[in-house]
């Protein structure tokens, strides 16, 4: 069964716009890019994608059978999460909206809190309250809704079936499926980042170097080396981090192209999806933007001073 692989999104919209593009499986259009340079953040699911506009509206693409591109209306969001055939947006209100499939009751999203994060994983949702709080739906046959008590957490991550929350100390805690030691979390370290991906998981230390534990069979969580990791995503059996210099890196599963990632250092986020894999681009000072073409290509186009 394919799995969603999903990751948290700012709590707050980055201070940067640019355009999508994307690499691996495409047989929905879900390696394909949008139009346009002022998008602030991705996530994606199993074939399909979200996005999130500059002006606070939202984008779909990708596979379409139960609904999941059927965005709402709208310039009110700040915070967008694609689950595996769904998707969850966070609302400048605190308010949460879904929409996809819900037959696992991941879009009965519970009233009476304010959220501040999303995440959405294969059949389950996941928000954290502004007062610090993990609130969770849909399918729990893993245990994977099963949140635990507190108020001191600053992330959350939903994979396919398990979860991960970071907390004010540094500590992680997940709770849901461990068949693959996905919540085997390693110890002596403090953790400022995390990520679920299909049956495995990655985190940012405080020192920016990189962890991964669980499912290994393609090398997901063989980690590169180095101490200069800014953000990572963790897809069904590949995983992509961003450096702080705006390179990319990918690992593990490559059959259908996932972690090719292209070349440059003008990358700003990422996003894993089953098998395909998408960033955002900051674009040069008076660059054109040229839809789905590739970074490859804009990069040519700038060493050639065209750009």
């Amino acid at each position: 069964m394919a799995t969603a692989a999903v990751n948290l999104l700012s709590i707050n919209q980055p201070a940067f716009a640019g355009f999508i593009v994307g690499w691996g499986l495409d047989d929905y259009g879900q390696a394909s890019s949008p139009t346009g340079n002022d998008f602030v953040a991705i996530s994606s699911g199993i074939r399909h994608n979200v996005a999130l506009k500059s002006n606070g509206s939202l984008i779909a693409w990708g596979r379409d059978f139960v609904g999941q591109l059927n965005v709402p209306a709208g310039n009110d969001y700040k915070a967008v999460t694609a689950g595996g055939h769904f998707g969850l947006a966070l609302k400048t209100d605190g308010s949460i909206v879904g929409w996809g499939d819900k037959s696992s009751g991941q879009l009965d999203i519970p009233t009476g809190y304010t959220y501040k994060a999303i995440s959405a994983g294969g059949s389950h949702s996941l928000a954290l309250t502004t007062n610090g709080s993990i609130v969770a739906w849909g399918r729990n046959l893993n245990g994977q809704t099963d949140v635990p008590s507190g108020n001191d957490y600053i992330a959350i991550d939903a994979g396919y079936a398990f979860s991960l929350a970071l907390k004010s100390d540094g500590s992680i805690v997940g709770w849901g499926d461990n068949g693959a030691g996905q919540l085997d979390i390693p110890t002596g370290y403090t953790y400022k980042a995390i990520s679920a991906g299909g049956s495995h998981s990655l985190a940012i230390t405080t020192d920016d170097s990189l962890a991964g534990w669980g499912w290994n069979w393609y090398g997901q969580t063989n980690v590169p080396s180095g101490n200069d990791f800014i953000s990572i995503a963790g897809g069904e059996m590949h995983s992509l981090a961003l450096r702080s210099d705006g390179s990319l890196i990918g690992w593990g599963r490559n059959y259908e192209g996932q972690i090719s990632v292209p070349a440059g250092n003008d990358f700003a986020a990422i996003a894993a999806g089953s098998y395909h894999s998408l960033a955002i681009v900051i674009p040069a000072p008076g660059a054109l933007v040229l839809g789905s073409i590739g970074v490859g290509f804009i990069s040519w186009l700038r060493r050639r001073k065209t750009l």
